[in-house]
């Protein structure tokens, strides 16, 4: 007789992995012994609870309940389990916070460790445990098939999915994370040896590594097994993250995992505050400036990338609007080890092909794509960083409007990126208030050089408080090769400038973002105004128009006029105010009586204070 919380328990372990498993493996995540496991499902074979599945070592489906074993798989019994593992794991589909919730829980578990350590032992572990997910799906789906072969590798590489040995996968962390001591085999020596789950978990990274060198050389972190680490903590995130269904259909799964790293980054970011900048672009800014230049086709670079979030957001982009990811190719550079490596890893949980190159030099000095040229650059470099030249930068070919500064690399930056604009290129750049006004050491000689060489094509002041890095206010540059038509309108000789100052919300004391209107706000505005007329027309668009304080296309020569200064305010004007319908006259003339009244009542005021002296003094 089999017990029923056995059966209870099969079908929420078979519901949690998506409702579908091999044998094997649902074994080894029940723990169970072969006798036990076969028991139960032979109970709900009978039961017609759940379906079999073919290929070699056999596979079990959840089935649509009825009481009698169905002959055939039927066509809907797919998006039958999906829903039964939904409501199994009370996902219904309203999974917008989980990356919150999941975050709180995970931050809890932190204890004294800092913000910046432990960032990389949650994000590895998320890592670990999407690939292991992708690979279990990927396997189950092999299992069924005739002659496939689950433990080819080529057949996983062909469905674009990760290879993970046996001794990486995660049901063998889980089944181990409480475990005081583990003896494993040590993937580097080929030797036993005893550690913790720490060591386990370096052994996976390790084991993970040397399957995909490819794609994952030097990616992943393998410190877990530092003795300052506390191993409870560990095993505790793992059963945290267990609980977690990252798979379902493999790109709702890549797409939930992808929202979890881009969630814990951006935490973490604000957690370790200034430092947090150095890795992490605010996702509304990054959205703003995707959203401008459309990179739909060619070549897309970010000299400075991060953790990679311009690159998921072009993504995001490209199949938002029905495109095809293998239109663009991307291409970065990351002078920080650590930052390249949750680079890589991003990319990878989202399965984004890119060319992300590391060195210690960084851009300037060792430029990792100096002969190529791009159809898209979007970059948020380093504010006013004062410690970059060195003099074998003296005289370099992509000075072209002039040395910039030792003391300040914004016009550095700027030139570095127009050098790498192909014919047609264009470029959003983020850069301190101070780019668009400076006078010192040159620079204003070189922002003007930029403006008479039309390479400036829109300006956008952004309000303060939208980076984890600088309470101060920035403003993007969009810069193009060429202006004067690329199936857009010949805007030579013309500047656009928005004045985003008063846009976006606060979402806590300190930090401020753009809603998705504004973006679309900001976005449009600059599309109604370089896009042809037929092409504004036909996407739904009105007409651009200059709008007093918000936006307004400029001349050169009304630029010259003010000295070559950048700064949107000086160009947009003041916001009309809303004609009520009041006449001037009746305005001023209600303002006057109702001054003449506030004088009589302090009159009044003042008589009433002198009467109760009076009194005061009198008592006396």
């Amino acid at each position: 007789m089999v017990d029923q919380a056995d059966k209870d328990r099969f079908l929420e372990v078979l519901a949690e992995l998506g409702g579908s498993a091999g044998n094997v493996r649902l074994r080894e995540t029940l723990q169970w012994d072969e006798d036990a496991y076969a028991a139960v499902k032979n109970a709900h074979i009978e039961a017609g609870v759940i379906l079999t599945g073919r290929g070699r070592g056999g596979s079990v489906l959840l089935a649509s309940g009825g009481t009698e074993p169905p002959q055939e798989r039927p066509a809907s019994a797919p998006k039958q389990a999906k829903a039964k593992a939904a409501k199994a794991s009370g996902n219904t589909g309203g999974d917008l916070g989980f990356e919150a919730d999941l975050f709180k829980a995970a931050d809890k578990l932190r204890g004294n460790l800092e913000p910046s350590e432990y960032k990389h032992v949650a994000l590895g572990l998320i890592f670990l445990k999407y690939i292991s997910e992708a690979f279990e799906a990927q396997h189950a789906r092999l299992e069924a098939e005739d002659y496939a072969d689950p433990e080819d590798p080529e057949e996983y590489l062909a469905a674009n999915v990760f290879w993970v040995p046996p001794e990486a996968r995660w049901a063998h962390l889980q089944a181990n994370a409480k475990r005081p001591e583990i003896t494993f085999v040590d993937v580097t020596t080929g030797r036993e040896k005893k550690g913790d789950i720490g060591g386990l978990i370096d052994n996976a990274m390790e084991a993970i590594e040397q399957a995909n060198i490819k794609v994952l050389k030097d990616v992943l972190p393998k410190n877990y097994s530092r003795p300052q680490l506390d191993k409870t903590m560990l095993g505790e995130l793992i059963d945290l993250f267990s609980n977690v269904d990252m798979r379902g259909d493999h790109g709702q799964a890549r797409d939930r995992l992808g929202r979890a790293y881009e969630y814990f980054i951006s935490q973490f970011a604000g957690a370790e505050g200034r430092r947090g900048g150095e890795f992490y672009t605010p996702r509304s800014v990054v959205q703003t400036i995707v959203e401008m230049l459309e990179p739909t086709q060619g070549r897309v670079y970010d000299p400075c990338c991060g953790s990679g979030g311009m690159f998921v957001q072009s993504e995001r982009f490209i199949e938002s609007h029905q495109g095809r990811r293998s239109d663009i190719a991307i291409y970065g550079q990351e002078r920080n080890h650590t930052t390249w490596r949750l680079c890589r890893m991003n990319l990878a949980v989202r399965g984004i092909d890119a060319d992300i190159r590391w060195n210690n030099e960084g851009s300037f000095l060792r430029d990792e794509f100096a002969q190529t040229k791009f159809d898209f650059i979007m970059a948020n470099p380093p504010f006013n960083i004062s410690d970059w030249w060195q003099p074998q930068l003296d005289g370099d070919a992509r000075w072209t409007h002039g040395t910039p500064p030792q003391g300040n690399a914004n016009f550095a930056w700027l030139q570095h990126i127009i050098h790498h604009l192909a014919p047609r290129g264009t470029a959003g750049v983020v850069l301190a208030n101070g780019s668009m006004s400076s006078q010192q050491s040159g620079e204003g000689e070189i922002r003007k050089a930029l403006i008479e060489a039309d390479h400036v094509d829109c300006m956008v002041a952004l309000p303060g408080q939208l980076f984890y890095s600088t309470q101060i206010p920035a403003c993007l540059w969009f810069l193009a090769r060429d202006k004067s038509a690329n199936g857009l309108r010949d805007r030579r000789g013309e500047i656009l400038f928005i004045d985003a100052r008063k846009l976006g919300h606060l979402v806590d004391r300190t930090r401020r973002e753009f809603s998705d209107e504004d973006i679309a706000l900001i976005a449009d505005t600059y599309h109604r105004w370089r896009g042809r007329p037929e092409a504004v027309a036909a996407a739904g668009l009105e007409p651009y128009a200059d709008e007093p304080g918000f936006c307004r296309s400029a001349t050169l020569a009304e630029v010259r006029g003010h000295g070559h200064v950048l700064t949107p305010g000086r160009y947009v004007g003041a916001a009309d105010v809303e004609d009520d319908g009041v006449s001037f006259e009746e305005r001023f003339g209600g303002l006057k009586a109702k001054l003449a009244e506030q004088f009589a009542e302090n009159i009044t005021r003042q008589e009433m204070i002198s009467s109760l002296l009076g009194l005061v003094s009198a008592n006396d």
